[in-house]
């Protein structure tokens, strides 16, 4: 499977928000949350797969406050929430239009 360079950019650069509302279930932004360090960053709650995540998501970054791991862009994001390698991650966010 090849991916064009300039798509695998995009999802690197992709705003999390934008990737974890097209790869989730159900998403929902907590408007209570109060950032400490970057205002821009908004906290989550997710589900995926019947999985639920609480995550701060600062741009393109994301951080997964209970398994306490976190990385940058969709793809990472992708195989964080589904659990799966790079190939499953590129394939879902092909099959998403991302």
């Amino acid at each position: 499977m090849r991916i064009d360079g300039a798509v695998l950019a995009r999802w690197r650069s992709l705003d999390a928000a934008t990737a974890v509302s097209a790869i989730a279930d159900h998403a929902k932004q907590d408007q209570t949350f109060k950032p400490v360090k970057d205002a821009s960053t908004s906290r989550w709650h997710v589900t995926v797969d019947g999985n639920e995540f609480e995550l701060l998501l600062t741009d393109p970054k994301f951080w997964d406050t209970r398994a306490r791991t976190g990385g940058g862009g969709a793809i990472d994001l992708a195989m964080h929430l589904v659990a799966i390698d790079f190939k499953g991650a590129v394939r879902r966010l092909q099959a998403l239009r991302l």
